[in-house]
């Protein structure tokens, strides 16, 4: 089954709540967490994840874009998370792999994520124990970018090390997803796709979340 997880980066922040709301016939709701370090943006932190948390019963996939995150991984969990990605670039990969398995303690799914320049190869340290692994079609910090397509061949890579490893783990896919760029993700394995303006802009959202599905 394809999931839509629409990003409430594309939402009005004035209107948070009745935003959410429009897509509640979507899967995860994408929460896009930025620090001003890691990518040169600042965008919502734990407080926002909190009041996110008391209007909406969805799946938070709540995708740290931010240095050093096992500082935070924890506090991110309490405030209501349910899935949490982490940079394999943001940290060492002994303090990436800690931060897993404090998500992974505190009961939540754990994932990485990779930016465009990053190889496959970066998530195999991590794979036996993410529940899903993100990958990015755009370079993370700002929304509205055009799709990269020539991520796919990475796409279908790590599908494949997910498949002969028999792991339950889902492969996502964030940055410039529309109704043409899905259907190529998708083929290419992914099963949860990030949309944000191609959500929050189409005129009738409900219709537009079906018709990513593929």
């Amino acid at each position: 089954m394809i999931k839509i997880a629409p990003s409430i980066l594309a939402a009005d922040f004035a209107n948070l709540e009745r935003d959410i709301r429009k897509v509640h016939s979507a899967d995860y709701l994408h929460v896009d967490v930025m620090d001003g370090l890691f990518v040169p943006n600042i965008s919502i932190g734990i407080p926002v994840v909190q009041s996110i948390r008391k209007v909406t019963d969805m799946i938070l996939d709540v995708h740290l874009m931010i240095d050093r995150p096992v500082r935070y991984v924890e506090r991110f969990c309490q405030a209501g998370a349910d899935i949490v990605t982490v940079h394999v670039e943001a940290d060492s990969e002994e303090n990436t792999r800690r931060a897993l398995d404090i998500i992974r303690e505190q009961g939540k799914k754990a994932g990485v994520v990779l930016k465009p320049k990053t190889p496959a190869e970066a998530v195999l340290p991590f794979l036996e124990v993410c529940g899903m692994v993100l990958v990015m079609t755009v370079e993370p910090g700002f929304g509205g970018q055009k799709f990269m397509e020539d991520m796919m061949p990475k796409l279908r890579q790590i599908r494949a090390w997910i498949t002969e490893r028999g792991l339950d783990c889902e492969l996502e896919v964030d940055g410039g997803v529309d109704p043409v760029t899905c259907k190529t993700v998708i083929e290419n394995g992914a099963n949860v796709l990030v949309a944000g303006s191609s959500v929050y802009k189409a005129e009738n959202i409900p219709a537009r979340i079906q018709e990513l599905r593929g």
